[in-house]
């Protein structure tokens, strides 16, 4: 389905972007592809952060979106199970319910300044077969969305840059097909409005937002 939707032509072949970008490396993407994905939890958690301090009210549900979007995700990926690109490429589609998670092209970030990094971070992946929905895709656009939220544009500024990096990256670095991405971004906006537009309006989780709000706020702050 992905070269059938997506398909690059490469001379007599029809490629996946994922095998386009095999072909057509390079080490400055490899070293913006990879700092794009460090940024995935701690750009999140810096937004959180701050929301704390400052909006305690678009903290709670920044935080409850976050956690829904991810039950959301696990739902999928044990309903779904979806190998990587690098498993297909590696082992086709044969299953190998042993193998381990890999890399994949954040290796080269490893090798370039010759340490383990990623290795060792993705040798402690728990499930291999859990690439649709992207995860990763998820959560900076969830921060984009809270950040649009605050009306602070800075803020959607970053999470803007990051989201697209980070769709980029993830197929540039051979860990997802433009199909998980997409059902990832979906993930996000699917909660998010399930919550926003649902779930939080109702009188009772209202009140206990609220009261949640004013339990977490200091005392001298609610006078």
């Amino acid at each position: 389905m992905e070269k059938s939707l997506f398909g690059i032509q490469h001379g007599s072949l029809i490629l996946t972007p994922n095998e386009y970008f095999n072909l057509h490396q390079n080490t400055f993407l490899d070293l913006l592809s990879s700092a794009f994905y460090l940024c995935w939890i701690p750009l999140p958690l810096i937004f959180a952060f701050y929301l704390f301090n400052y909006r305690k009210d678009l903290f709670l549900r920044f935080s409850l979106a976050f956690f829904f979007v991810n039950i959301i995700g696990f739902i999928i990926y044990y309903t779904h199970p979806a190998a990587p690109p690098w498993y297909y490429e590696e082992f086709g589609n044969i299953l190998y319910t042993s193998t381990k998670s890999n890399a994949a092209g954040l290796i080269r970030f490893d090798k370039f300044f010759n340490v383990t990094f990623f290795e060792e971070l993705y040798s402690k992946g728990s499930n291999v077969f859990a690439a649709m929905p992207s995860l990763h895709s998820a959560y900076p656009l969830i921060g984009f969305i809270y950040a649009s939220y605050l009306q602070k544009k800075h803020f959607m500024f970053i999470f803007g840059i990051v989201s697209a990096g980070i769709w980029v990256s993830a197929i540039y670095l051979n860990h997802h097909y433009i199909l998980d991405i997409l059902v990832g971004i979906a993930c996000a906006l699917l909660g998010i409005v399930i919550l926003e537009k649902i779930i939080f309006p109702t009188p009772k989780i209202k009140k206990w937002l609220l009261d949640f709000e004013k339990a977490i706020t200091p005392s001298s702050n609610q006078e």
